[in-house]
């Protein structure tokens, strides 16, 4: 099986998670806490609260932060109302760009959202004008070392992956969207560890920035996204962002 890979992009992400881990703590508990009021706080009945720990535990959430969570959430009757809206815009030279946010305010998130756009030379869209260009998986990071390469494939593919790919020293493992949390889940059965396993949107086409201040002003934008405690996650469809300063 083969596809395109970014790898760049996750590693880039984990890298920055690595650096603010009580931040990825704070986002990866609100998105537990909304889905256990959604759904209730057992996993085996709640296909969402399964997948949220499984990139918990992927984050290097602590097991005893992920019931803590649950059995908060609950209790609680009331507490904040989340709602999770997905915004859509062009960062520098038009890069498409995706921005996943869990709010309790929706015009303040937009308003940040839009400023962000603004303040490095991109534009905030309307609803589908960048989506098209991608698709929505799930996607589970291993790294390569010690991990035998037709194994994984046959244990990805017999646990419900859909496509798997070897590049830039990992193994990338496709799955639907619904399916990621119980592929993740299957696989963590059989000893594997994960560098990530969450849903992101895998962009169909890739574009480069030659300019170099343009790509300084998109990695400052994806820093602002990335400091936001309502934004759940960041999706963009550049492939040299590792070139960033």
């Amino acid at each position: 099986m083969s596809g395109h890979s970014k790898w760049s992009t996750i590693k880039r992400k984990k890298e920055k998670t690595d650096n603010a881990r009580a931040k990825v703590f704070t986002k990866i508990g609100r998105e537990i806490a909304v889905v256990v009021r959604e759904g209730g706080p057992d996993p085996a009945s709640n296909s969402k609260l399964k997948d949220v720990i499984a990139k918990a535990k992927a984050n290097n959430v602590p097991n005893d932060n992920i019931d803590r969570i649950i059995k908060k959430a609950a209790g609680e009757g009331g507490g904040a109302n989340y709602e999770t809206i997905v915004y859509e815009g062009y960062g520098p030279s038009g890069v498409a760009v995706i921005v996943e946010a869990l709010t309790d305010n929706r015009n303040r998130t937009a308003g940040d959202v839009r400023h962000y756009f603004d303040k490095f030379g991109g534009n905030m869209g309307q609803s589908g004008c960048v989506s098209f260009l991608f698709a929505k998986q799930g996607v589970i990071v291993l790294e390569q070392e010690g991990i035998d390469e037709d194994k994984l494939m046959e244990d990805a593919l017999e646990a419900g992956a859909t496509d798997f790919i070897s590049e830039d020293g990992v193994f990338e493992i496709r799955t639907d969207p619904y399916d990621c949390g119980a592929v993740s889940s299957a696989l963590a059965e059989k000893g594997y560890t994960f560098l990530s396993a969450e849903t992101a949107y895998i962009p169909s086409t890739y574009v480069s920035l030659s300019n170099p201040d343009e790509l300084t002003a998109m990695g400052k934008m994806l820093d602002m996204f990335d400091d936001n405690d309502d934004i759940q996650g960041v999706w963009h469809n550049c492939d040299n962002m590792d070139d960033a300063e």
